[in-house]
């Protein structure tokens, strides 16, 4: 069976009966989606097109947009569950939402009041058969970590001694157990997302723009597999064996024997935060070592592995101190450390069809080469077809000469000053935001982003250009050591071509002798974007002057003459035009 499947996709057993829906939460949930939907039909579809309202309408779309997701921030704060996930997922989709709807969700956290520990130890009763007291020495009663799906407890492992008469040795460990109901509450939630996408699937642009079904299977698939703690283990142990030969990078061990689907059981590996910059220095740590080991590894992960631990926040990341002489890249002036990761509930898998594309785009940015990273792109198919790839690659040119160089902490107030000039310069792109990514590569850039503030605290001086390009020459060097077979298929291509091309010369100079050549010509995206814009303007000021000559026509008609069929019919007339006007988009 291929791992990956086996990770990302666990088999669902037909034996376990799908939890029934809770009726309240479900309304509740759908009844915010439903006044959201009428909000946007309401102001972006119908007012939009009304010209005395339309200005209005435009100006107050982002402050609307941002209302909108700060209430659904509240909602999901309040209730929980997939909503919280919800939540995360969508602020990675740069591709789908406004930027202003990405910063309310942002810093959405998977933070909830913890459960109370009876309906723990009744979910380790049922998992085991056994009391929790039979199963563990001891079980923390209140958490490490309370999350919307799960929460985490310190416990100690009762194990055998080795020798016959011996007292049992015991282990610390810590002990992740799902909420008491929480695949109802999960199966509720994605059936009211299900539901509002259905709905969201009748909006043409969005239809058009937006692939709903991908999305939702990307994110129900995501979600489920969160919920089974048995194919989380097994991703910690298929990272752990990506980074078998690095000393530096540790993962806790399973105890498989004290793990279900609902708990899981691991050793203890607990130590600095990754943040915790004032700790590290206590100890003899360079914080500087830290963010470059850490971005290292997630290069690795994305280029090297293409398993990429997608959750790196400050919970799950930490640093462990280690004598001089543990590991032998340690420095005269550094304590040598170990970098632990820990919940590998959220993994993205680098598909095999874009791990190539990842590499030709690490080289274009390595050596700045706009045009590498936009056919890139085009290769991966994140590009809408109707992108203008020349205009997208002038301002990856714009991007990569403005910004090469810049160190993370330079970044927000660097990026803050050019938004105006590339806003001038680029309207066009950034209004249309010609891309739509897969999820797994979303969760990637996630990954990325959550690990720029990380070596940011870390070290405020961090380059990642620096680090990237010695990375992306070795990823050269690979490829031109491993290609050779590559390139004598491209040279038998090239013969084959070159054997080929008499004969196709000649059977073109024999149609253009008898005119049977055609040329097709296009508008260029920009253009037929443009001609699109006008002719909707046009079509709106034409029915909006219908709908205003009928309208003013009947009232006066009416004031001069009196209650007349003449002054009813352009009444009516107006206000079928109205009506024309308003459902024509």
């Amino acid at each position: 069976m291929n791992l990956d499947t086996q990770v990302q996709r666990p088999e669902v057993t037909t034996s376990v009966p799908p939890p029934q829906m809770d009726r309240a939460r479900y309304l509740r949930v759908m009844s915010f989606f439903i006044r959201a939907l009428a909000s946007i039909i309401w102001w972006d579809v119908l007012l939009r097109n009304l010209p005395i309202v339309h200005h209005m309408a435009v100006h107050t779309a982002l402050r609307r947009w941002r209302t909108l997701a700060r209430r659904y921030r509240q909602l999901a704060v309040q209730l929980g569950g997939v909503l919280i996930k919800l939540g995360q997922f969508l602020s990675i989709r740069v591709d789908v939402l406004p930027a202003e709807v990405i910063a309310e969700l942002a810093d959405l956290q998977d933070e909830v009041p913890a459960e109370d520990i009876t309906h723990i130890h009744a979910t380790i009763a049922q998992e085991f058969g056994r009391p929790a007291e039979a199963v563990f020495a001891w079980f923390a009663p209140l958490p490490e970590a309370a999350a919307s799906l799960a929460q985490v407890h310190r416990a100690r492992l009762r194990l055998p001694s080795s020798q016959p008469g011996d007292s049992c040795d015991e282990i610390e460990v810590v002990v992740k157990v799902q909420r008491t109901g929480i695949r109802r509450v999960v199966e509720t939630d994605l059936a009211a997302i299900r539901a509002a996408v259905r709905l969201l699937q009748l909006y043409p642009p969005i239809a058009r723009r937006v692939d709903t079904e991908r999305l939702l299977s990307e994110f129900t698939s995501t979600t489920r597999a969160e919920l089974d703690f048995v194919a989380e283990g097994k991703n910690a142990e298929r990272f752990a064996n990506d980074f078998a030969d690095d000393p530096g990078i540790v993962v806790p061990r399973i105890y498989w024997d004290y793990t279900t689907t609902r708990v899981l059981t691991m050793e203890n590996v607990a130590a600095i935060k990754i943040t915790d910059r004032v700790a590290m220095q206590e100890v003899g740590i360079s914080p500087e070592q830290v963010a470059r080991r850490v971005y290292r590894a997630y290069l690795r992960q994305i280029f090297i592995t293409n398993f990429v631990h997608a959750d790196p926040h400050p919970g799950n990341l930490f640093v462990r101190p280690l004598d001089k002489d543990d590991l032998s890249e340690s420095s005269a002036d550094s304590r040598p450390f170990q970098i632990i990761f820990v919940d590998f509930g959220m993994m993205a898998v680098v598909p095999e069809r874009l791990r190539a594309e990842a590499r030709e785009l690490l080289l274009g940015l390595a050596t700045r080469d706009a045009r590498r990273i936009v056919q890139a792109y085009i290769d991966a198919d994140v590009l809408l077809p109707s992108a203008d790839r020349h205009r997208i690659e002038e301002l990856h040119e714009t991007l990569l000469r403005r910004l090469y160089g810049v160190k993370i902490n330079q970044l927000p107030h660097i990026a803050l000053s050019e938004a105006q000039y590339l806003w001038h310069e680029y309207r066009d792109i950034i209004f249309e935001m010609p891309f739509q990514f897969p999820s797994d590569v979303l969760f990637v850039v996630r990954a990325l982003g959550i690990l720029a503030g990380i070596a940011t605290t870390l070290n405020p001086e961090f380059d990642p250009w620096a680090e990237t390009l010695p990375f992306a020459r070795q990823i050269a060097t690979q490829e031109l050591e491993q290609g050779w077979n590559r390139w004598l298929d491209q040279i038998l291509e090239m013969a084959r071509l070159m054997w080929t091309m008499p004969i196709r010369l000649d059977r073109l100079l024999t149609q253009a002798e008898r005119g049977e050549l055609a040329t097709i010509a296009s508008l260029a995206p920009s253009a037929e974007r443009m001609l699109r814009r006008m002719e909707q303007s046009l079509e709106r000021l034409t029915w909006g002057v219908i709908f205003t000559s009928l309208l003013i026509a009947g009232i006066l008609l009416r004031l001069n003459e009196g209650p007349s069929w003449m002054s009813t019919a352009l009444l009516v007339g107006a206000g079928l035009a109205l009506l024309w006007g308003l459902t024509r988009h």
